[in-house]
């Protein structure tokens, strides 16, 4: 019956590839919401996090699930604020310094507001928590994904914009035929970045200490916190080995896969000799029933968006318009509004810090700042040679790429205690440790940006420097270095401000009931959010935002239209 059931429905056979998706599916599913939801019911106004390995895998569900809910609103916002910047100059002179000092601000400055706020908006409700953790989360992975996209969109060669202008084709078309495709590289490995900051700040994300008030989710991150807390490297052990099994898994379902199937993105005259390949990605492109799907559920749907978007949208592209329209003046005018009246309150509670502290902020300033420069010069010096070196061969991006993603993703708060241990017996103290756990913090952003612009160099080009004989440091300088540029750019500016994120972390730490804390705006930050002290919380927000914007204007933001102009191809 089962070939005439199948004849019937019009649906292929299925093969051996169809049954394993299926099951995987399943799988997810029965994890996602069956050990999700027993999770869920045990949730109350205090919540105990379970030390035994056998709530690892609900805990980790529940990070999971919030970590996907996060990456999709991430995505979405990094797409229509990069393209908004990119395509209209006004925009662009708004949202790049909104961007620039939102990347800033840490994970615990937006603590206060966003857990106040979805606490009065769902009082009594664990729904409200939910939602401060994926925003905070959200606030983890979105930087990155937003620069990659308008430096992508920026890059895009001259002749393609120019033959798309000829073509007549409208924003939509120009969107997903032309604009979208050449950032696909950059998205992919700014993405898996994005997940493994989501990873990093995950105890962070999930267990809140305000105004000297726990606030507990069930998770990996709480699970960690708690182990980290109470100085049970066991449970430790066990909390990073569920943590590493995870992403190992990710990494061979989703991210591999995708880093294959965006290779064809690349801009290039001849095809690598030895194309990459993922045996999942195989598996699913010989599913018949994912055909089945592609054809009659995808590609409808597809087609379907498409007349959705050039209905409302300009029949043919024209040129990007410099003067504000009125909808676009009311908005920009309310804004400013809303501006004014914060700055006003904000104001008012910096006039609540008394001399000595500003003291403090500004001896703290100057200490983080040293520190955030010298992890930015040793991350510099390794992940570059190491990047270009893994796009450029894909038999080492096999093996490295899931290796770095376990690094990347381990939380700094789990992996300091042990760091701290090593450099106390090495001679160091807080001081050293903080260097390197910034470091921890901050290299992954530049090697996977110069891992993306290594991809995307052309075989052409890569062929040609070959013919031409170029070595060491003439190869370096004439193709390397200039094709990834642009990436090194994003990547040092995200690289940044995840050094200054992870000062909150590697200045202030709690282990084993102890609080060993140092110099700088870090420190400030944490024990001002731990102790619900709101004046010294904004003053050392607002200083660390100040110095970020400062040095985005004065270096990064000229680096990033040397690469425009000069820099691509």
């Amino acid at each position: 019956m089962w070939p005439v059931v199948l004849r019937l429905l019009r649906l292929p056979r299925p093969r051996a590839a169809d049954v394993f998706v299926l099951a995987a599916v399943g799988a997810t599913l029965y994890v996602l919401l069956g050990a999700a939801t027993s999770e869920l019911r045990r949730l109350g106004p205090s919540v105990s996090i379970d030390l035994h390995p056998r709530a690892l895998p609900g805990y980790a569900a529940m990070s999971l699930a919030r970590m996907i809910m996060a990456y999709v609103l991430s995505l979405g916002v990094a797409l229509v604020g990069g393209y908004a910047a990119a395509r209209n100059p006004l925009l662009e002179r708004i949202l790049v310094p909104v961007l620039d000092v939102l990347q800033s601000i840490p994970i615990l400055s937006f603590l206060p507001v966003v857990l106040l706020t979805m606490i009065a908006l769902f009082p009594r409700q664990t729904l409200g928590l939910e939602l401060a953790s994926i925003l905070l989360i959200f606030t983890g992975m979105v930087w990155n994904l937003a620069f990659s996209f308008y430096h992508s969109l920026l890059a895009i060669p001259e002749d393609l914009l120019e033959a798309v202008r000829m073509m007549r084709l409208s924003w939509w078309q120009r969107f997903t035929t032309l604009e979208l495709p050449a950032a696909a590289i950059g998205l992919v490995w700014n993405s898996m970045m994005s997940w493994a900051g989501g990873w990093f700040f995950l105890m962070a994300e999930e267990s809140f200490t305000l105004v000297n008030r726990s606030f507990t989710l069930p998770g990996l991150g709480s699970y960690l916190a708690t182990a980290s807390s109470r100085g049970d490297l066991r449970s430790v052990g066990y909390g990073l080995a569920a943590l590493v099994g995870l992403i190992v898994l990710l990494d061979q379902l989703v991210w591999r896969p995708l880093v294959v199937w965006s290779r064809k993105f690349k801009i290039e005259l001849t095809e690598q000799p030895v194309p990459q390949s993922s045996w999942f990605l195989d598996l699913l492109q010989g599913s018949r029933v994912l055909g089945w799907l592609h054809r009659h559920l995808w590609t409808p749907i597809c087609e379907w968006i498409d007349r959705m978007m050039l209905s409302i949208g300009p029949k043919e592209l024209k040129s990007t318009p410099t003067r504000p329209t009125t909808a676009l003046a009311a908005v920009t005018a309310g804004a400013g509004v809303l501006i004014a009246l914060g700055m006003v309150e904000l104001g008012r509670i910096l006039s609540r810090v008394p001399p000595p502290q500003w003291r403090q902020i500004a001896a703290g300033a100057a200490a983080t700042t040293l520190r955030v420069g010298t992890s930015l010069l040793i991350a510099a010096a390794w992940t570059v040679p190491t990047g270009v070196a893994v796009g450029l061969r894909p038999s080492l991006a096999r093996t490295v790429q899931p290796l770095v993603q376990i690094a990347a993703s381990i939380p700094a708060t789990a992996l300091f205690p042990v760091v701290l241990l090593v450099l106390i017996r090495l001679g160091g103290g807080l001081e050293v440790a903080s260097i390197v756990l910034m470091l921890l913090g901050s290299q992954w952003y530049v090697l996977f940006n110069t891992v993306a612009g290594a991809v995307g160099i052309p075989q052409d080009l890569r062929e040609a420097s070959a013919l031409l004989r170029l070595r060491g440091w003439l190869w370096w300088r004439t193709l390397a270095l200039p094709a990834i540029f642009p990436h090194l750019v994003t990547g040092g500016l995200t690289a940044q401000g995840g050094a200054w994120n992870a000062s909150i972390v590697s200045e202030y730490v709690t282990f084993g009931g102890r609080t060993l804390r140092t110099l700088g705006l870090g420190a400030l930050i944490s024990s001002a959010a731990a102790e619900g002290d709101m004046p010294l919380l904004a003053a050392s927000t607002v200083a660390m935002a100040g110095i970020v914007v400062v040095l985005n204007r004065t270096i990064w933001r000229r680096l990033a239209r040397l690469a425009e102009e000069r820099y691509h191809l």
